[in-house]
C-alpha cells in the first residue's frame, strides 16, 4: 500500500481522510479512501455503484463519523482513479463479472492491514450491491448487510431483454465487446443530462454537487457501459437470481421511481432473506443516500441504527443459541 490522492476539496468528507494504491491478485491497481480511522464504532466497507467514485460519498462517510463509524471505499477496476481496462477511458468495462470479487478481496486485505475498527459493516450501492450481494454469499467478513437500489437486475422492457442478451453475446464473439451497448455514449450521465429530467435524485443541490466534482476532477468520470460489461451484468444478476439469501442482517433500501435497477427482483429477493427489511421511498429515484435532504438524513439515520441495533441483536441471539447447546444435549 502506498498513498493515493483523496480529493477532499470536491468530496466534503470528514477531516483527515487518506487513500492508497492497492492491488489486485490479477496485478489491477486498485485505489481505497478512508475516513475517520479512529473509530470507536465499527467500520462501513462501502461499495460504490457503476461510474461512482470514493469522492462521491464523502458527505455520507462525514454522517457516519457522526454515528461513530470509519469509512472504508474504493474504485472498482475500470473506473475511478483505478486503472481502466481499455484503451478507451470513458468506457466501463470488466472481462469477467468474478473479477470484482478481486478487488474486494484487495480490499477486506487492505482493511486487515489497517486494523480497521470492527464490526464491519456493508454499504452497498446499484452495481456494488451485485457484487456485494456475491461477496456476503460468498462470506464476507461483515456483521451486516444494507444495500441500496442494488443491482439484483436491470431495468429494461421486457422485448429489449432477447435483444440486449444476444447482442451482448455476439459482439464477443466479432471481437466488438469493447464497443458501448447501445444508447449510450463516452460521457458521464450527470454532465450530460439536465436536473429536470435525471433519474438520480429529486434533490437539484445534490445533483450539482455531482456535477461539480466531475468539472473539477474529470479523471474522475466514466461514460457508458461496453457491451461486455452489459453481458457480464446480465449472465451474473441471472445467477445471483436463483442462490438462496445468507443468514445475515439485511436492509434494503429502494425508491419507488426507480428506473435504472430492476425492481421485482429486489422485491422478490428482500420478501425471502431471513431477517431482511425492504425499506421503500416514496418518490424516490435511483440515489435515495443522495436526495433532498429530509429523505437522506433519515435514511443514513436508519443505517447507523441498523449497523448499531442489528449487529447487537444478531450477537446475542446468536449468544442464546450457543448457551442453549448443552442444555440440549
Amino acid at each position: 500500500m502506498h498513498a493515493a490522492p483523496l480529493f477532499d476539496d470536491v468530496a466534503q468528507g470528514p477531516e483527515g481522510g487518506t487513500a492508497w494504491w492497492i492491488s489486485a491478485s490479477d496485478g489491477v491497481s486498485l485505489r481505497v479512501g478512508l475516513w475517520n480511522r479512529d473509530a470507536k464504532g465499527g467500520t462501513v466497507l462501502l461499495f460504490p455503484g457503476r461510474t461512482e467514485y470514493i469522492e462521491k460519498y464523502g458527505r455520507a462517510a462525514a454522517h457516519f463519523a457522526d454515528c461513530g463509524y470509519a469509512t472504508l471505499a474504493l474504485d472498482w477496476r475500470g473506473q475511478g482513479l483505478s486503472d481502466r481496462l481499455t484503451t478507451d477511458s470513458m468506457a466501463g468495462h470488466v472481462h469477467e463479472f468474478a473479477d470484482y470479487q478481486r478487488d474486494v478481496a484487495a480490499m477486506v486485505e487492505a482493511a486487515r492491514r489497517l486494523d480497521l475498527p470492527r464490526p464491519w459493516h456493508l454499504l452497498a450501492h446499484s452495481m456494488g450491491g451485485c457484487i456485494g450481494l456475491r461477496a456476503v454469499m460468498q462470506g464476507l467478513d461483515v456483521q451486516t448487510c444494507a444495500f441500496s437500489s442494488p443491482m439484483w437486475g436491470i431495468h429494461m422492457a421486457q422485448a429489449l431483454r432477447p435483444v440486449a442478451w444476444s447482442l451482448s453475446w455476439g459482439s464477443r464473439q466479432l471481437g466488438m465487446s469493447h464497443h458501448y451497448a447501445p444508447g449510450t455514449a463516452g460521457a458521464h450521465y450527470v454532465l450530460e443530462e439536465p436536473f429536470e429530467t435525471n433519474k438520480l435524485t429529486n434533490d437539484r443541490e445534490m445533483y450539482e454537487y455531482m456535477a461539480q466534482q466531475l468539472k473539477a476532477h474529470p479523471e474522475l468520470g466514466l461514460g457508458g457501459p461496453s457491451l461486455r460489461w452489459l453481458h457480464e451484468a446480465l449472465r451474473e444478476t441471472r445467477i445471483l437470481a436463483r442462490a438462496p439469501s445468507p443468514s445475515l442482517p439485511c436492509l434494503t433500501i429502494l425508491g419507488s421511481d426507480e428506473q435504472i435497477v430492476d425492481v421485482p427482483r429486489v422485491i422478490d429477493r428482500m420478501a425471502h432473506w431471513p431477517g431482511g427489511h425492504l425499506e421503500m421511498v416514496p418518490g424516490g429515484r435511483h440515489e435515495t443516500l443522495m436526495d433532498t435532504p429530509d429523505t437522506r438524513g433519515r435514511l443514513l439515520r436508519q443505517l447507523c441504527d441498523f449497523y448499531g441495533g442489528a449487529w447487537r441483536a444478531s450477537a446475542t441471539d446468536r449468544a442464546s443459541r450457543a448457551s442453549a447447546v448443552p442444555q440440549a444435549r
